[in-house]
């Protein structure tokens, strides 16, 4: 009988209750004996836009090293896959706070259960950065997607955000502009490479303190995400700089609704830390 790759792959959807909705991430917990060439196999095999692979452990210390594929390449970081591969660690080793070394640096991870005994995760991120964007580089983005300059809401400026991977941030004037997205894949894949960005986030603002948000990912060969904890991340860090925060530092994100896998991410905000607190869910999915 042939074994399949992904046989020792754990499957969860992120940043949701429910396994209708969130961003599903694969998890290995034990790739220790994996090169690169195979985990970049079974996260093509997965197909998901992200698999979180274990690469080492420190159960006593509760340290854990852990790289994240796309099925098209090594992603530097990413959210979802985190609160995913955290929640299982938790589920098998109890709650508490993790720490994981990616390759961006150190990211501690606080597992706790609530009074139902679900799982939640909150990861902090590396410090964030963030600049606006070159005219250049946003009308090139703006042709792939085929929007207009028109369509962008002046109080939200374009800029290219770092919460551990590169997002270009791009708000949206009205909820009609952000659902209605059909851009050009190779186009705007061949943009990112260009400009080294992991998502495109795509937001809309409802009030100061709830956004909603798509993330087009064709680098990873992944038409959209449905969670983007580094982009919630990035953009986070982008409110704190811009004075954007709202009085009670806590943002949340819908995210996948268009896509029907609603996805609800929690980003707080210290303005005295370039750090950012993205909190979520995860449930595991059956095969």
């Amino acid at each position: 009988m042939t074994v399949s790759l992904t046989d020792a792959v754990l499957h969860y959807t992120a940043f949701t209750a429910d396994p209708q909705g969130g961003n599903p991430a694969g998890v290995v917990l034990d790739a220790t004996s994996f090169d690169s060439a195979r985990m970049l196999a079974v996260a093509a095999e997965v197909g998901y836009s992200e698999t979180a692979f274990i690469t080492g452990h420190d159960d006593e210390r509760r340290r854990f090293t852990v790289r994240y594929f796309s099925p098209l390449a090594e992603v530097d970081f990413c959210g979802h896959a985190t609160v995913a591969a955290a929640v299982a660690l938790a589920e098998r080793i109890g709650p508490g706070t993790l720490v994981l070394d990616t390759p961006v640096g150190e990211v501690p991870v606080v597992t706790v259960a609530d009074s139902a005994g679900a799982l939640h995760a909150t990861l902090t991120s590396v410090p964030t950065r963030t600049r606006p964007a070159g005219e250049a580089e946003l009308d090139e983005a703006l042709a792939a997607l085929g929007w207009a300059k028109a369509d962008l809401d002046p109080a939200l400026p374009p800029h290219v955000a770092f919460g551990g991977v590169q997002h270009l941030i791009l708000a949206a004037a009205t909820r009609a502009r952000l659902a209605d997205l059909a851009y050009d894949f190779d186009a705007l894949g061949d943009v990112m490479r260009r400009h080294g960005w992991t998502t495109l986030q795509l937001l809309w603002k409802e009030s100061d303190d709830l956004f909603h948000a798509r993330d087009p990912f064709p680098v990873g060969g992944v038409v959209e995400d449905a969670a983007t904890g580094a982009a919630a991340a990035a953009f986070g860090g982008y409110l704190r700089s811009l004075g954007l925060a709202p009085r009670g530092r806590t943002v949340r994100i819908r995210q996948g609704e268009d896509m029907g896998s609603p996805s609800l991410l929690r980003v707080d905000i210290d303005p005295a830390d370039p750090r950012i607190r993205v909190t979520g869910q995860a449930v595991p999915l059956k095969r």
